[in-house]
């Protein structure tokens, strides 16, 4: 290994990113954006207010203040409906998915429950609801759970089962905390995967990569300058999201040196797909559809946008076969749980893959095909 040749062929390259501005800005700028986003969807989840359309055909005190405990405890942004109006009509009119009916008698109903004590008096809240819509279910869920609490008020006996939440986490996390790990691994997978492929196809193509065999640059000088280049790119990326998610978000995160070592085994295990790639794919065309068969479901079933614990079982165990899932699991266990054991678990496993692929990509390259 001739390291003055990788130093020179490292500094083609970076220059090369230095010719191509606008390339590699929006290749920067997409898990910007992820980020972004995702992040200012979510970064209120704590605070979440759900609209509820309520018609109130009793018009009674005891109704009113039903509607203030939903309120409260709901977290609902209550819109009156009025009497007279047809619910079913209304939702389509206004475009809402539910509305809750309170009947008529609501309050005398109660008031025979509590005060007479008539065990057969009872009423009965109707949800009137647009089933195409998958916020439905989440809103009939709380609007269940404050009813339940509003019975047990009523009835004056103390709840049998009680709960309390204890996290495992000494402190609380949001959801964006736990959302740039992921975006990070699949941004260097990304980053590593299209940019080997495409460089190697376009030189392959030009004829390029066999004149390398004329010239005092090893097939090893080429690779390691090529592996430094892509990490180089992963650290402006990594560096670029967090300082982003930073000053946006305030987020908190521990960063270590577990850091550097997921995003250079990350690196290697997907310049490593890369090489594979090239050598079977002759074409840029077909190099870059079978990148992106490769990278579009690991994006989606490796954890990075959500948890794999929502996918059906089948797709879980697919999940866990996949590299990008152990980068994610790594990434996590150090930046969010601190959880060492953890990362270190995840890093020998995508350690041993990346030796086997980066292996393979090594044997795959050929001066004397590139052609």
């Amino acid at each position: 290994m001739n390291l003055r040749v990788v130093v020179a062929n490292l500094f083609v390259k970076l220059m090369s990113v230095y010719r191509e501005k606008t390339a590699m800005f929006f290749t920067i700028a997409f898990p910007i954006i992820l980020i972004l986003v995702f992040g200012t969807i979510f970064m209120s989840q704590d605070n979440v207010e759900y609209h509820l359309c309520v018609q109130d055909l009793d018009q009674s005190n005891l109704s009113a203040q039903s509607l203030k405990s939903m309120q409260k405890d709901g977290k609902f942004k209550i819109t009156m409906v009025s009497p007279d109006i047809n619910a079913a009509q209304y939702i389509r009119d206004k475009k809402v998915n539910l509305v809750m009916v309170i009947p008529k008698g609501f309050e005398r109903s109660l008031t025979q429950r509590v005060m007479l004590s008539d065990l057969k008096a009872s009423v009965t809240i109707t949800y009137v609801y647009d089933p195409s819509s998958s916020s439905v279910p989440t809103k009939i869920q709380i609007l269940n759970a404050v009813l339940a609490g509003i019975n047990q008020k009523i009835s004056g006996k103390p709840p049998v089962i009680l709960s309390v939440e204890k996290s495992i986490l000494t402190r609380k996390y949001r959801f964006i905390e736990f959302f740039v790990p992921g975006i990070i691994a699949m941004a260097v997978m990304s980053l590593s995967l299209f940019g080997t492929v495409n460089l190697n196809t376009e030189l392959r193509q030009k004829g390029i990569i066999r004149k390398l065999s004329t010239t005092p640059i090893t097939r090893t000088d080429w690779i390691l300058s090529d592996i430094l280049y892509q990490f180089i790119i992963a650290l402006v990326s990594t560096t670029a999201m967090l300082l982003v998610s930073y000053a946006v978000f305030d987020i908190s995160l521990n960063i270590d040196a577990w850091l550097l070592v997921f995003i250079l085994l990350d690196v290697f295990a997907f310049v490593g797909i890369g090489m594979i790639l090239t050598r079977f794919a002759r074409e840029a065309q077909s190099a870059a559809a079978a990148a992106n068969a490769i990278s579009f479901p690991m994006m989606f079933l490796s954890g990075s946008f959500f948890p794999i614990e929502l996918m059906p079982g089948f797709l879980q165990t697919i999940s866990k076969i996949l590299p990008l899932y152990y980068v994610n699991e790594g990434l996590r266990a150090a930046m969010v749980f601190e959880d060492n054991m953890t990362a270190l678990r995840c890093s020998v496993i995508i350690g041993a893959f990346a030796s086997v692929v980066f292996i393979l990509g090594i044997l795959a390259t050929k001066w004397e095909e590139g052609k």
